[in-house]
């Protein structure tokens, strides 16, 4: 899959698609870690030789001060504030004060500096968006129903975010690719960039345990892989049948990395230069309960 598998570094190729691509969970199911082992987990990956991969810090906003207790011994010996982002409660005033005073208060060692938000209105979007101070990116995690379009457009007005959930505990809880590929043109055509939460702690799509439970239930899942790269074709204009193609790609090795670029089944490409763009333009990050299952899966691919 890696045309340069001796290299001690990533391709330009791999860095360009994935730095700072995953946002830590480790609090979520099906990891579900106390805070401290949370903190603690990314405090380490932060100093491993694969910390240009990690995001933020994903917390809900009524634990910030449990955060701060709990980290406060990792960040003191760091030399930036932990980027945090904190998920709303339902009182979005609340949240807001709450996000205000934690950033007061902690000034050099932690910064929320995005929000999350669920939102299926456009009351709720539009009422968020007035409550939202300065510097705070904000990704609105919006359903697949009737009205989804018609929130997205609304994001597009408000120069917003989304966020879709592309997994779970459940083989139920995993979107179609085809839904998945709805939501993306749709945020595409809007120039609405988004993120991407559960489910994607596999590089490439495969069957296989959604908990870390011995008799928990197994499904397919999506890759991230696939998905960013299906953001970037999806850029390039490919057509929804070529994307679903994509998405539900199983093979490793047609996917090939180089210096240049990417191809997948050697005739579409995706140029550095593009792969930043759709990291930019496109997918911004994924959010996942495992740090360390993508980056070893990528060590198997020959990518790290």
């Amino acid at each position: 899959m890696n045309d340069l598998t001796k290299e001690s570094k990533p391709l330009a190729s791999v860095r360009a698609l994935l730095a700072g691509s995953i946002d830590y969970a480790g609090l979520f199911p099906p990891s579900q870690l106390s805070m401290t082992e949370a903190a603690m987990n990314y405090s380490k990956y932060q100093a491993g030789d694969h910390g240009w991969m990690l995001g933020r810090f994903v917390v809900p906003v009524a634990r910030l001060d449990e955060l701060r207790e709990a980290a406060v011994r990792f960040v003191e010996s760091e030399t930036q504030p932990w980027r945090i982002s904190a998920l709303a409660a339902e009182d979005i005033y609340d949240t807001i004060k709450r996000i205000n005073s934690f950033n007061e208060r902690n000034s050099g060692a932690f910064h929320i500096d995005s929000l999350e938000v669920k939102a299926n209105t456009v009351s709720k979007i539009e009422n968020t968006v007035d409550a939202l101070p300065e510097g705070i990116n904000t990704f609105f995690e919006i359903g697949l129903s009737q009205n989804f379009a018609e929130l997205v457009a609304t994001l597009a007005i408000d120069r917003q975010h989304a966020k879709i959930r592309t997994g779970g505990v459940r083989p139920d809880e995993f979107p179609k690719s085809r839904d998945i590929i709805r939501f993306v043109r749709t945020c595409l055509a809007g120039n609405v960039p988004f993120k991407a939460t559960a489910g994607l702690h596999h590089p490439i799509r495969c069957y296989s345990p959604l908990t870390y439970a011995e008799e928990g239930p197994s499904g397919t899942m999506h890759g991230f892989l696939n998905m960013f790269l299906m953001t970037g074709f999806a850029r390039e204009s490919y057509k929804p049948d070529t994307l679903e193609q994509l998405m539900e790609e199983e093979f490793a090795e047609v996917f090939k990395f180089n210096e240049s670029g990417v191809t997948w089944r050697d005739t579409n490409e995706l140029s550095v230069w593009q792969l930043e763009r759709l990291r930019k333009l496109g997918i911004q990050s994924f959010g996942s309960c495992s740090f360390e299952e993508p980056v070893e899966d990528l060590k198997a691919l020959g990518l790290l």
